[in-house]
């Protein structure tokens, strides 16, 4: 039975959890982001002493690529190498939207519908993509800024989409077309607890050495 460490810090909420075979055996949560440095570490050893278990026991390790908080990816990617390569078990790697709009899907299983995640970008951008009922990826990650014709083309052949995420304000606000539809998403973790067994079950591992963060736009890093 596969026990995956699963690590997440790309959203304003950090979580890491222990799961076996996708359930969530204890999971600690960090809401201050500046923190999510700090915290990751210390609630992989607060989990395992509660568990009772060895960090040996791991089968492999997860984590969340973005796109999201360009210093949250980067700290969290950071520590599951750090942990793959010490236990010598293999990284799953999880698109932020896809554990979003996995989360939704299954609150809102509907058919003959697109999901649209949304991260807040700041000012009026988002990181974005869109998934049909099934899952499949219509439009990859990219970054966007929002305005009124955002996804007309698919609103306007009458496809209902549920928009979601920290991001959806943006464009709640400006929608017209009745078939925009806005769900509340309150967090990702136990679809990332069960992405990460499916990849586990499938062998779809990263490369240690090529597993880089997600950002979506281009990464300017200032001085």
């Amino acid at each position: 039975m596969a026990l995956i460490l699963n690590i997440d810090s790309s959203l304003e909420t950090a979580t890491v959890s222990i799961a076996q075979e996708g359930i969530i055996l204890q999971h600690e949560v960090n809401n201050v982001q500046k923190q999510h440095a700090s915290f990751l570490h210390s609630a992989v050893q607060k989990l395992t002493n509660d568990l009772k278990i060895s960090l040996q026991e791991v089968d492999a390790v997860a984590c969340t690529i973005g796109p999201g908080s360009y210093t949250g990816l980067r700290v969290a990617l950071a520590a599951a190498k750090g942990f793959c390569y010490a236990l010598n078990v293999p990284l799953i790697t999880i698109g932020t939207l896809e554990a979003m709009a996995f989360s939704i899907q299954i609150l809102h299983p509907e058919k003959d519908v697109y999901y649209c995640p949304m991260i807040d970008a700041r000012r009026m951008e988002v990181y974005t993509a869109l998934y049909n009922q099934d899952l499949v990826e219509l439009h990859p990650a990219h970054a966007i800024i929002i305005d009124e014709q955002f996804y007309a083309e698919e609103l306007r052949n009458n496809k209902k989409i549920l928009f979601f995420g920290n991001g959806m304000e943006k464009y709640k606000n400006m929608a017209k077309p009745t078939n925009a539809m806005f769900v509340q998403l309150e967090d990702i973790c136990n679809s990332i607890n069960m992405l990460s067994h499916k990849k586990f079950v499938e062998n779809i591992f990263a490369t240690l050495s090529r597993a880089v963060p997600l950002y979506a736009k281009e990464f300017y890093n200032g001085v």
